[in-house]
């Protein structure tokens, strides 16, 4: 059965990541955009990510212009907007699709393992999957839900 430590994906810079590097983690995977009514979770993001960073917890962003074309063309200024606007210090990673003949083979695998409330293709920006310690699924959650409201479920986790 396969885990999300099966995938790769690409750095900003073009370059492979194997997820099995994050082996262990807690990893929260979301869909971002840069210009999306949804952007200001970036700051709750980030401090999840601060909090509990050093039990293990990581979060993995992944710019999606699929919804509306809400998302830089070029990747640096999407993590310079990030990192300028939000603090942004969790990986980012390269632009992808997350629906469609072009979805990047990580989010087919996330969607099959939990799908949304009428269908498994992804609504909007900002939805996100946590992942346990084994590289599995544990749950997803809306674009609406509010970082925070994943703080008990990552206590969970860790």
């Amino acid at each position: 059965m396969k885990t999300i430590y099966d995938f790769e994906v690409n750095k900003t810079n073009g370059q492979p990541q194997q997820l099995k590097d994050f082996e262990g983690k807690v990893i929260l995977i979301v869909n971002t955009a840069s210009k999306c009514g949804l952007t200001p979770q970036f700051e709750g993001l980030q401090e999840l990510y601060e909090k509990y960073k050093e039990k293990g917890f990581i979060i993995l962003g992944f710019p999606c212009a699929q919804f509306n074309n809400q998302e830089f063309a070029n990747i640096d200024e999407t993590t310079e907007f990030c990192q300028v606007n939000y603090g942004v210090s969790f990986p980012m990673f390269a632009k992808i699709d997350v629906n469609g003949d072009n979805t990047d083979p990580l989010f087919a695998y996330l969607k099959e393992a939990k799908k949304g409330v009428l269908s498994k293709n992804i609504k909007w920006n900002f939805t996100k999957f946590l992942i346990d310690r084994n590289g599995k699924v544990y749950d997803r959650y809306a674009p609406t839900t509010e970082p925070e409201k994943l703080t008990n479920d990552i206590e969970k986790l860790l």
